[in-house]
């Protein structure tokens, strides 16, 4: 059983203020006294030590629900140490007791608790306005399935966002993800978006700290989810409230953004492999056939050297082409696209090219190795011999990167299969 097929487990005695306890493990449902049936929209919102905002934030989302005209809960997830549970529960919300995990592993752990059809994120500090929401919900009933609040196309209160962030971190991050996934997004940093819970399941969120934002947004692009953006109003902090970014220290905002930019490099490493592991391959073979004919053009003669060049670039090529081709069944974001590699590396077809490779790069090298035996176990000069076997030396190595990967493949593309199970 996955977690998401998990529901609250049992009910126990109400507690002040409470309707009912639910547990699952460590994860200890609160329910109030007056809670809402069939939600349409989940609010969803981490929380830690938010005393100071929670009761203006819930008072809030109440609003923007009425306002939208939808049927919504409030489901807070906290880790608190300090009041925030019990001041939520009180004015109507849904409070999901965790151990202080990430931002990521809470939406993780809310998952099997969520009731609506579509779910709003956000933060529980007051600097998103959650009364104006009827935008979100109009998207969702569009038939949109992720949902973005760029800050930069609503409003940003004076004060509200460092400089730093305003002006280089959140555009430079967006502007690396919008070129390495071809995307069109305004600013991947918000905290505030939708998602409807069956994307959500399908994304399979895995990223248990700040990371989970450019990890929704990426996946949201791989699995081709219908997506559009309602510009949204930040606010600054309240007074007397310290955000968790500047409670950490000023080295927080480098750390997020790094670990950012990780989760980019990691969920589209296919961009670094695919296409420039052809491109690179490509000049590989010119250069090894340059090589071999001995072609000169120009007052560039081909030697055996441009051949080894070409076959370090042919090598590296080829690989970074099977890895990417890898990579993207592991991901298993599309089942065209697994069908499509299986399909190209179909096992007994690929075992096939396998041995013609090796078999050819055996009788390319040969003439070479018959000449080494007769010289004395000496290499001759520069000749076409060597410069074919060169050649063979490649298509040795292909055959092997061939097999192996092969294998890889297919085992990757069994085990994303198992994950769908």
């Amino acid at each position: 059983m996955t977690a998401v097929d998990i529901a609250p487990a049992r009910a126990a005695s109400k507690p002040d203020g409470c309707g009912a306890i639910a547990r699952n493990e460590d994860l200890v449902l609160l329910i109030p006294e007056h809670d809402v049936r069939d939600p349409e929209l989940s609010i969803v919102i981490p929380a830690l030590n938010e005393r100071i905002t929670i009761v203006e934030f819930v008072t809030w989302c109440k609003e923007g629900l009425a306002r939208a005209g939808v049927v919504g809960e409030i489901l807070i997830v906290d880790s608190s140490t300090d009041e925030t549970p019990r001041l939520a529960l009180a004015h109507g919300a849904r409070v999901l007791r965790t151990a202080p995990r990430g931002l990521g592993r809470a939406y993780i752990d809310a998952i099997p608790f969520i009731r609506g059809k579509y779910v709003l994120m956000g933060d529980a500090d007051c600097t998103y306005d959650f009364r104006e929401i009827g935008g979100f919900v109009e998207k969702f009933r569009a038939g949109n399935e992720y949902v973005m609040g760029p800050r930069f196309k609503g409003y940003i209160e004076p004060g509200s966002m460092p400089a730093l962030h305003r002006h280089f971190g959140t555009p430079l991050t967006t502007l690396i993800l919008n070129v390495l996934y071809s995307t069109r997004f305004s600013d991947i940093h918000c905290g505030m978006r939708g998602i409807t819970r069956d994307a959500l399941l399908r994304i399979e969120l895995e990223s248990q700290s700040w990371q989970y934002a450019s990890e929704m947004v990426l996946k949201s692009v791989c699995l081709g989810l219908k997506t559009a953006e309602v510009p949204v109003r930040f606010l600054k902090d309240k007074e007397g409230r310290l955000s968790h970014m500047r409670r950490n220290g000023w080295t927080e905002p480098w750390r997020a953004g790094w670990i950012n930019l990780r989760s980019m490099l990691t969920y589209g490493a296919d961009f670094f492999l695919l296409r420039p592991g052809l491109i690179v391959l490509f000049i590989g073979l010119l250069l090894i056939l340059a090589g071999t004919t001995g072609v000169e053009i120009g007052r560039v003669q081909f030697s055996r050297y441009w051949s080894l060049l070409g076959v370090t670039l042919g090598v590296v090529g080829l690989q970074s082409f099977y890895l990417g081709c890898i990579v993207q069944v592991s991901y298993g974001y599309s089942p065209q696209v697994s069908r499509r590699w299986t399909r190209l590396f179909e096992f007994n077809r690929a075992m096939t090219v396998s041995g013609i490779l090796f078999a050819l790069g055996i009788a390319l090298a040969l003439p070479l190795v018959g000449s080494y035996v007769r010289d004395g176990l000496r290499l001759p000069a520069a000749d076409a011999a060597s410069r074919v076997a060169i050649a063979g030396l490649f298509l040795l190595i292909a055959a092997f990167l061939t097999f192996s990967s092969t294998l890889v493949l297919h085992a990757s593309a069994m085990r994303a299969r198992a994950r769908k199970i």
